[in-house]
């Protein structure tokens, strides 16, 4: 399954990068997997998703929880909880 990774803020400053495409195995079903996957790549990548960090997650531009199903070809954006005041 090939997936569209967009990382933003915090996240996007930590990884250096804002978005990536890649393939993942088909061991990767939800958003959890593929943040479990991502953390795999050790460095920073645990620090900030292996950890007790707590991220908001969105599927083609549409909120989701950790445990939604992810699709071939999905925009899958990543980020930190965002307060104001």
């Amino acid at each position: 399954m090939k997936l569209n990774i967009l990382y933003f803020a915090q996240l996007r400053e930590k990884f250096g990068v804002s978005h990536e495409s890649i393939e993942v195995s088909d061991q990767v079903k939800t958003v959890t997997d593929l943040v479990g996957m991502l953390a795999e790549r050790g460095g920073v990548w645990q620090e900030e998703l292996g950890g007790s960090l707590l991220h908001r997650f969105a599927i083609n531009q549409e909120m989701v929880e950790p445990d939604a199903m992810l699709t071939d070809h999905a925009e899958v954006a990543i980020f930190r909880p965002v307060t104001g005041g």
